[in-house]
């Protein structure tokens, strides 16, 4: 009789091999108790998503399918996708640093009140005009107190200006676009400044034809902005130009908006406006 060379194992495998110590459902590993995850406390089978943790205390309560609420110590005792884990409070996010400085460049002073208003004042034409001094200067004209209003225009700036009734402690700040020599504008300026109010009003412009001008254009990924025809009003001029809806003047609000949200600070402004702004601004915060 042949005897086989197998002899079989009447034992099976070793129960000692290999780390007989580990859990069934493996070893439990810490996780951030964030808001949102779903857990389960072991000892109660509750199950629940995370929806609020408590760093003084300890705990982490859970709110179940029906709405129903209960608090647990934060620690181990909990599955997540069926593996044991040890919850912990999450990390604290760090407050993002806040700003050194203004949009305008200006040193930024954090939780300062804004000052009563002055009686002086700072006059533009439009109401995109104001937008932009206050995203870019905002900061700093809330710091001294000084209001900006737009006029809707300049032609009637001389009735405002009687309206208004300037003086020495109630100056007026200007800032007029397309303000050229030969301009409609630079002979408004001049007749005001030879006016009873001259002393009392500062008008300055800068040469672009309107304050969209005033933003670089490569903010927009424009090498230049367009030339438009003189018979073409401007706005719906650029936006046609530019394959922007200019139909009416919705479309020329959002077109404006889409240009406003380049503008992060002063580096996104040309600097012919910039210098005239902060003239502005010291001429009628000036004791």
């Amino acid at each position: 009789m042949r005897v086989s060379s197998v002899v079989a194992d009447r034992y099976g495998t070793d129960v000692l091999a290999g780390d007989w110590n580990v859990p069934k459902r493996g070893r439990a590993v810490e996780a951030p108790a964030d808001h949102g995850l779903v857990v389960e406390e072991v000892t109660s089978d509750w199950c629940g998503e995370i929806v609020a943790v408590d760093r003084d205390l300890h705990t982490v309560t859970l709110e179940d399918r029906r709405r129903k609420r209960r608090t647990f110590p934060l620690g181990p005792g909990f599955l997540l996708e069926g593996k044991p884990v040890i919850l912990v409070a999450p990390v604290r996010q760090k407050a993002p640093a806040k700003p050194t400085r203004t949009a305008s460049g200006s040193i930024a002073v954090h939780d300062a009140k804004a000052r009563v208003a002055r009686a002086s004042r700072i006059f533009v034409e439009g109401r995109h005009d104001a937008e932009l001094v206050e995203k870019v200067w905002g900061d700093d004209l809330r710091i001294e107190g000084v209001v900006v209003e737009y006029l809707g225009g300049v032609d009637d700036l001389a009735d405002h200006l009687v309206g208004f009734k300037p003086g020495p402690q109630r100056r007026v700040g200007v800032l007029v676009d397309h303000l050229v020599k030969g301009s409609k504008e630079s002979r408004i300026a001049e007749a005001i400044r030879r006016g009873p109010h001259g002393k009392d009003v500062a008008i300055v412009g800068h040469p672009f034809v309107d304050i969209w001008q005033a933003v670089k254009p490569d903010r927009l990924g424009l090498k230049a902005w367009p030339t438009i025809p003189r018979n073409i009003e401007w706005k719906k001029g650029v936006c046609q130009h530019l394959g922007w809806p200019h139909r009416d003047q919705a479309d020329i609000a959002r077109a404006w908006q889409h240009i406003l949200s380049k503008v992060k600070s002063y580096d996104d402004l040309e600097p012919a406006l910039l210098g005239r702004v902060e003239e502005l601004i010291d001429f009628v915060t000036a004791p």
